[in-house]
């Protein structure tokens, strides 16, 4: 809960207590505390494409199988094509999984990357940095993640952030490791909305977007007022940076807590009951359908983490033996619930207007080695791995590269985190040569020097 009403007499001193005056219960709806909730206002520059593109990136943490998914290999040897069998789609030529029935009635609506890969260190975070930001981090530099820089650039629409992250932030993967999921060099005033919430849970709500039950109209009208009331006490706090930041923050905060449009877009039940079942009564299958209304309330890009971690819960990390998962939940669950939540997402977004302003991007962060391992799974692998796009300017039902026979390499069209970061970029307007302000002033190219976005994908 975030209070603006303290009733202690506020005394400030070269230590700067702000505990006096900001009472900081929990911020979940608000980011990560304070710092998060900075967050929520972005100023910068206003992009220059030609539409007001959205996006919603899936991140399908564990890394999926690319031999288990999108990119079987039913002629390999048996240890290498593993237990499931492909199935035909709506387009000719493309196959599936046969563990996503319904995704594959939709194949004309997305596009397959079978050749994306990279060359660092195998383990989950590093994955997660580069295809969220489009680069490692290096020398101390966190890179922004691709709703961070919209933020910047391009601002809120209305009472609503920019960037909203569902249902939490990428916790613990093994690597103790940034994730890149927030605004890195930008500052913490670009910080997704964080969540932080199940909003699969019966009694889910987002309260620190609501007034407390237990203030009244006046005490309401108080916190609109109470810039006013610290200025007749506090001139000097108005002179340091906290307070200039905090005063530019203020008017938003306010308008998120008290918005109708914002805390209907939350409220998930007034979606009907088999609308809700479609997507699936799970926390990732909630979550695509809470993203679709943060798009329908202005939200510009919705960040949706499947799972949280990868240790003691089944995820697409399918080393085989606990605390990871077997091969078996790509039918039992996991394959199945991405197959009801996407599907569904893209249906609505179809049905409703959307999908031709909204790019909806699937991604892990790298796929799984050839041969099965002893214990019946399949270990880390960066070297190829299967993404998919669609909606907005992307053009579906194709498929963009390919792996070698047995799902090892690209052999050919090898796609790069850089290249996906240029063509996410490129698809919400933004021009590629866009310099963002790094440390002391320092301009860091949006994307590296040379770097080209995946022109096929492009209608």
């Amino acid at each position: 809960m975030f209070r603006l009403d303290a009733d202690r007499p506020v005394t400030f001193c070269d230590g700067l207590r702000r505990r006096d005056f900001l009472h900081m219960g929990s911020l979940p709806a608000l980011g990560l505390g304070m710092p998060g909730f900075m967050g929520l206002k972005a100023m910068g520059a206003t992009g220059k494409g030609k539409r007001d593109m959205n996006c919603i990136l899936l991140m399908l943490v564990g890394g999926p199988s690319q031999l288990d998914t999108w990119d079987m290999k039913p002629n390999a040897p048996v240890e290498i094509r593993g237990p499931y069998k492909p199935i035909k789609t709506n387009v000719a030529g493309i196959e599936i999984s046969e563990n996503f029935p319904r995704m594959a009635k939709h194949a004309d609506k997305f596009a397959l990357i079978r050749s994306v890969h990279h060359t660092a260190a195998a383990v989950h975070d590093t994955g997660h940095q580069m295809m969220q930001t489009g680069r490692l981090f290096q020398g101390g530099v966190e890179h922004p993640h691709f709703g961070c820089v919209l933020g910047k650039l391009k601002g809120p629409k209305g009472d609503v952030p920019p960037h909203v992250l569902l249902p939490r932030p990428i916790g613990n993967t093994g690597g103790n490791m940034p994730h890149g999921q927030n605004a890195g060099f930008l500052g913490k005033a670009h910080d997704p909305f964080v969540l932080n919430a199940d909003p699969a849970d019966p009694n889910f709500r987002v309260p620190d977007l609501l007034p407390p039950d237990y203030l009244s109209a006046m005490r309401v009208d108080r916190r609109k007022n109470w810039r006013e009331a610290i200025d007749k006490e506090v001139s000097k706090f108005e002179t340091s940076p906290e307070a200039r930041l905090l005063d530019s923050t203020f008017h938003q905060a306010y308008t998120l807590m008290s918005s109708q449009k914002a805390r209907e877009a939350f409220e998930l039940h007034r979606e009907p009951e088999k609308v809700r079942e479609k997507y699936g009564n799970n926390r990732f299958g909630q979550s695509c359908l809470l993203a679709r209304r943060m798009i329908e309330a202005g939200v510009r890009f919705v960040t949706v983490n499947m799972f949280e971690t990868v240790f003691d819960e089944i995820t697409w990390d399918i080393h085989g033996s606990k605390p990871f998962s077997p091969i078996s939940c790509y039918r039992d669950l996991v394959g199945p619930m991405f197959d009801m939540a996407y599907s569904s997402l893209l249906e609505d977004l179809a049905e409703r207007g959307l999908l031709s302003e909204t790019m909806v991007v699937g991604a892990g962060e790298f796929g799984r080695t050839p041969k099965v391992n002893p214990a019946g799974g399949r270990d880390h692998w960066p070297q190829v791995w299967t993404m998919h796009v669609a909606g907005g300017p992307f053009k579906g039902g194709q498929v963009v590269g390919s792996s070698d026979e047995i799902g090892a390499y690209p052999r050919d069209t090898p796609v790069t985190p850089g290249m996906i970061a240029a063509t996410i970029y490129k698809g919400l307007g933004i021009d590629l040569e866009t310099e963002l302000p790094g440390a002391q002033g320092r301009p860091i190219p949006l994307v590296d020097r040379g770097v080209e976005p995946i022109h096929q994908l492009f209608a």
